[in-house]
């Protein structure tokens, strides 16, 4: 190994990095059995691939690299000088130095520009990657001995990548360890969010009992930091954040499925002690044949206004107060996924259902839905969920072409039992979750 400090030619400056490199691979040769350490070259530049970050050094001056490696014509890197000799690459002192002209370097470099290249090769310098190793007169050559043997190089000096092996499959390593916790960390915040959502649909559409709205906005807001660059630490945290709202959301479930299983075990025995003791005699009077219990509901009279004229049934469930619904959303949850409709209402304020009713009865027909697909839906979803219907497609409105026939095709799926307001509700959210972190990362 040369122990000369080597000195860079012309106006280039000498570094104390250069300088701190050059001794430390010159310590490295001196070291017993130095010159028999073996690095196979392409192994060790898919290393430096992964490590590139941590060393400080980019994709194009790796493809510069790279092309520097091309032209030692052997596979393995060693300090050894009896290595074999060839017309473009050798060994001086114990170095292995390639000295290609700056255009066949391009060539290899795929094309790259004069002075691009001379920038990532001064990359390589500075990462303590490479030692330019440079003549008098700052041309690269080899000088030959009697036998034909290189006996001096002057070039660029890859004996660093042989003295830094270790520390570069070091820090591969640990960059690949950092990845696959990245890529774990990930999986486990994707499907923790989708337990979340799925229970959360669950506790809506089964009409557990529960502040689901506070549910959902603590989701929204986790899930509003959820971004592509997020460190390690910010997505431990998230992590922790959502399976805590997770563990929470089935505690509140799994208490009603508790709660369930007791009733249903108490009316068993009710209705076990019973058949013990009241089959024996039938206590019910019978009406006589063909009049009708006072007390029963008229359910022609009921069905009435629905059966009627189109027009009717419009006019008659405007500004009404709905009837209690099967499944309950919280009228919170609803404006905060469509808060467009806010827009329509009178003096620009939604309280109350009622006035989410008055508000979707105008809203249906601004958006063109004829009287008989809005009757329908009526009767199909009921008054509180037909506004809430309409909300969403007004909330929807530029990707929804027609509103009447995309009511109409949900009021079907609805008659058949294949509609879930409640997934059309979240997606909603979700979209609106989603829009708000990508504009804080583009503030950001």
């Amino acid at each position: 190994m040369q122990t000369r400090p080597t000195t860079p030619f012309g106006r280039r400056p000498l570094s104390l990095a250069m300088l701190a490199s050059q001794t430390a691979t010159e310590d490295f040769a001196a070291k017993p059995g130095a010159s028999e350490t073996v690095v196979h070259k392409w192994r060790l530049f898919r290393a430096l691939t992964e490590a590139k970050e941590p060393l400080g050094v980019t994709e194009r001056a790796l493809s510069v690299l790279h092309a520097l490696l091309s032209f030692h014509q052997e596979t393995a890197l060693t300090l050894s000088s009896n290595e074999s000799k060839s017309a473009e690459a050798g060994s001086a002192g114990g170095g292995i130095v390639v000295f290609p002209s700056n255009k066949e370097l391009s060539i290899r470099a795929h094309g790259m520009a004069p002075a691009t290249l001379r920038r990532h090769l001064a990359c390589l310098v500075d990462a303590g990657l490479v030692i330019r190793r440079d003549s008098p007169n700052g041309k690269r050559f080899a000088r030959k001995g009697q036998g034909g043997a290189i006996e001096d190089a002057f070039g660029f000096d890859l004996a660093p990548l042989v003295a830094r092996a270790d520390e570069i499959e070091n820090l591969a390593e640990e960059v690949r360890a950092e990845n696959r916790a990245m890529a774990l960390l990930r999986e486990r915040i994707t499907l923790t969010r989708r337990d979340i959502v799925k229970m959360i649909e669950t506790g809506e559409g089964e009409g557990v009992s529960g502040d689901w709205e506070s549910f959902h906005l603590r989701y929204a807001e986790l899930s509003s930091r959820y971004a592509r660059r997020l460190a390690r630490v910010d997505l431990e945290a998230l992590a922790r954040a959502l399976a805590a709202l997770a563990a929470e959301t089935h505690k509140r479930l799994e208490a009603h499925i508790k709660v369930q299983n007791m009733s249903g075990n108490e009316s068993q025995t009710e209705r076990h002690i019973q058949n013990q003791t009241t089959n024996i005699i039938d206590l019910e009077p019978r009406l006589p044949e063909g009049r009708a219990d006072p007390f029963e509901p008229n359910l022609e009279a009921t069905r009435a206004p629905i059966e009627g004229s189109a027009e009717t049934a419009v006019r008659n469930s405007r500004c009404q107060d709905p009837k209690p619904p099967v499944r309950t959303y919280p009228l919170g949850m609803v404006l905060d996924a469509c808060p467009n409709i806010v827009d329509y209402s009178k003096g620009g304020k939604i309280s109350s259902w009622r006035d989410l009713a008055c508000t979707a009865a105008t809203v249906r027909s601004a958006l063109g839905v004829s009287p008989d697909a809005w009757a329908q839906a009526l009767e199909v979803l009921g008054e509180h969920d037909a506004s809430i219907v309409i909300a969403a497609i007004l909330q929807r409105g530029e990707e929804i072409k027609s509103a009447g026939g995309y009511l109409r095709v949900l009021t079907e799926k609805a008659r058949a039992g294949e509609f879930s307001l409640g997934s059309v509700l979240m997606a909603l959210l979700r979209g609106k979750a989603a829009k708000m972190a990508r504009a804080r990362n583009a503030a950001g």
